[in-house]
């Protein structure tokens, strides 16, 4: 525990040093001083949970600063006591953080019981924009491709008519080997996540690009099955349904975060372009790891459900769920008791 005293000994001590250190102990004294608060916030069982997230940050740029401060002070002077100060004061602080990060389980609660819904919430108009994106170029290509052979032999689905004609059920393939199948597609939808989050990096544009081909594909597949054979259309969607809204929303919401870096660096604001990428870019991580999850619940879905044999109104009924226990989670989770700092 640290002792005022010690610090206004120090500061009153300083008077007899040389200029440079005495000028040195005046300009970071305010900042020792300030440290000493926010460990003293941290005294108890809460530790760095009781602080706000503004503070974390705060305790966390003044411990560099002083343990910076150490290092000169150790280089620069024999006072035993400015040095005995400093290291107490950073090894206090490092065993603190030290043990924060040791809390892993109550780290990974409230990223998902608070932090995640809320970045979602805050971030919605930039994943309205995505699914905007995708749903625009969705319907545009499944209205062209089922009614004009050209458009869908243009996008490459020849092969996929060709399919729909002959009745083969490519995606039935996933049942002789569900555990491998399973883990294919989640790969492939962690993927595409990815690349939609991470093309944000391109002004945006790389993330609607992203989201415009994947929007392509799935209309002109679905509109080239339907031409072809309306009832294999008809089968194709119903295996689509049951893990589609959480998997599609996810793009959507990677596509958001993609997009949400690209605005960062376009429209800084106030801030630095970099300042700007740093505070927005902690969100649209924060959104990317929260989609990679709820990912794996879809991948799971799509591997072992939705190329079952259960009747259709089972995967209906999975894939409205799923959607609505995912929306339900992510626009009222982590309202109640938590700070609007905290973010």
């Amino acid at each position: 525990m640290f002792k005022r005293e010690a610090r206004q000994c120090i500061i009153s001590k300083s008077r007899s040093l040389p200029v440079q250190m005495q000028k040195f102990i005046e300009e970071r004294k305010d900042n020792w001083k300030r440290l000493e608060e926010l460990l003293g916030k941290t005294d108890g069982v809460a530790g760095l949970k009781g602080l706000p997230r503004s503070e974390v940050r705060e305790l966390g740029e003044l411990y560099r600063r002083a343990a910076a401060d150490l290092a000169i002070a150790r280089a620069e002077t024999r006072d035993k006591k400015l040095i005995n100060y400093l290291n107490s004061l950073v090894i206090r602080t490092h065993g603190m953080v030290y043990r924060a990060d040791g809390q892993g389980a109550g780290l990974i609660w409230r990223f998902f019981s608070r932090e995640f819904p809320r970045v979602f919430r805050e971030t919605a108009g930039f994943t309205l924009t995505a699914f905007a994106v995708f749903a625009f170029c969705g319907i545009l290509a499944f209205a062209l491709s089922y009614n004009d052979q050209a458009f869908s032999d243009a996008l490459g689905l020849t092969q996929v008519q060709s399919f729909a004609q002959t009745d083969t059920r490519w995606w039935l393939e996933l049942n002789q080997a569900n555990q491998v199948g399973s883990s294919q597609i989640l790969t492939n939808n962690i993927q595409v996540a990815f690349m939609a989050f991470a093309f944000g990096a391109l002004l945006g544009l790389g993330s609607l690009y992203i989201l415009a081909t994947n929007g392509l594909m799935v209309g002109g597949v679905l509109g080239t099955c339907f031409r072809a054979n309306p009832s294999f259309g008809g089968e194709l969607a119903t295996f689509m349904v049951g893990h589609g809204v959480v998997e599609l929303s996810c793009i959507f919401i990677t596509g958001g975060a993609g997009l949400l870096i690209g605005y960062s660096i376009i429209n800084p604001g106030d801030l630095s372009r970099m300042d700007s990428l740093k505070r927005r870019g902690i969100k649209a991580v924060k959104l990317a790891v929260g989609c990679a999850f709820l990912l794996v619940g879809a991948g799971i879905i799509e591997g072992f459900l939705s190329p079952s044999n259960l009747p259709a109104y089972v995967k209906f009924a999975t894939g409205i769920t799923t959607g609505l226990a995912m929306y339900a989670y992510l626009i009222l989770a982590g309202r109640s008791h938590v700070p609007e700092n905290e973010v």
